[in-house]
């Protein structure tokens, strides 16, 4: 099974970008996906923004991932 993880967008650097959540950074890849600004949300799988998300949406899915780790 994969998980893609949403991530908001830090910084841009050409085709790669840093993302960040709940404390963690990584550096990943942009080629997949267009119009990425600095404060959007994307789905990172495998190093890789696949997809654009709007910030309800990602916010929304990262609070059942936090409840998931947290046993609640």
């Amino acid at each position: 099974m994969c998980l893609g993880v949403p991530m908001k967008i830090a910084e841009i650097i050409g085709n790669e970008a840093v993302v960040e959540s709940g404390g963690l950074k990584k550096k990943i890849g942009l080629h997949l996906v267009r119009n990425i600004r600095i404060g959007d949300y994307v789905i990172v799988h495998a190093g890789f923004a696949i997809e654009k998300l709007d910030k309800k949406r990602a916010q929304g899915t990262l609070k059942i991932l936090k409840e998931m780790g947290s046993g609640r």
